[in-house]
C-alpha cells in the first residue's frame, strides 16, 4: 500500500514538473531559440582548441579573423538576445534586427572558415593531409558545421516565434481540483451597486 502511494506521488511529481515547465514556456517561449543558441555556443567554445589548431596549421586567408568574429559574436548574441526579450514586455524590434544581423554574420564567417578548410585539404598543390596528428582538422570542420546548423535553427525559431508561441499558449496547464465541479457560480453584480 505504501509503495502505491509513493508511486502515485512520483507520478504526480513528474506531471507537476512537466506542467510547471509548460507554464514557464508559455510565459517565455523565446527560451526555445535561446537553448539552441546556447548549445551552438557551447559546441563551438568547448572545441575552440581544435579550431585554433586548424587555423594555425592551414593558415588560410582570414581564418583567424573568422574564428575571432565567431567567438566574439557568439558571446554578444547572448547579450543581444536577452536585451531583445525583456521580462514581461514586448520584444525590442531594434535589438531583434541586430540579433538577426549577428546570426547572419556568424553563419557567414563559419561558411568562410569551412570553405578555407575544404580548399586547403582538396587543393592540387601541397594539400593538407589529415593523419593521426592532424585529426583536429576534421573535428574543427565538424564543430564549425554544427555551429552553422545551430545558428540556423536559432534564426528559424526566432522567425517562427509568433506562430509557435500562440500554439504553446493553447496548451491547457490548469490544475483540476477535486470537488470544484459542484461549485456554483458566484454572482457579484448586485454587490457592486
Amino acid at each position: 500500500m505504501a509503495n502505491q502511494k509513493t508511486a502515485k506521488k512520483q507520478g504526480r511529481g513528474i506531471k507537476e514538473v512537466i506542467r510547471k515547465s509548460l507554464v514557464s514556456l508559455k510565459r517565455s517561449p523565446q527560451a526555445i531559440p535561446l537553448v539552441f543558441l546556447i548549445v551552438g555556443f557551447l559546441i563551438y567554445s568547448l572545441n575552440l582548441s581544435a579550431v585554433a589548431n586548424t587555423t594555425a596549421r592551414i593558415n588560410g586567408a582570414n581564418m583567424g579573423q573568422c574564428e575571432f568574429v565567431a567567438m566574439l559574436f557568439s558571446i554578444l548574441a547572448f547579450v543581444v538576445f536577452l536585451r531583445t526579450f525583456p521580462k514581461r514586455k514586448p520584444a525590442n524590434k531594434i535589438m531583434l534586427g541586430l540579433l538577426f544581423g549577428m546570426l547572419a554574420l556568424l553563419i557567414f564567417v563559419d561558411v568562410v572558415y569551412n570553405t578555407r578548410i575544404v580548399s586547403a585539404v582538396t587543393r592540387t598543390e601541397n594539400p593538407i593531409i589529415i593523419d593521426d596528428q592532424s585529426l583536429y582538422i576534421n573535428t574543427a570542420q565538424t564543430v564549425v558545421t554544427l555551429h552553422i546548423v545551430f545558428v540556423c535553427i536559432t534564426a528559424v525559431l526566432l522567425a517562427l516565434l509568433p506562430i509557435y508561441s500562440k500554439l504553446i499558449r493553447k496548451i491547457n496547464t490548469s490544475i483540476e481540483v477535486e470537488g470544484n465541479e459542484n461549485m456554483a457560480v458566484i454572482d457579484v453584480a448586485d454587490e457592486e451597486e
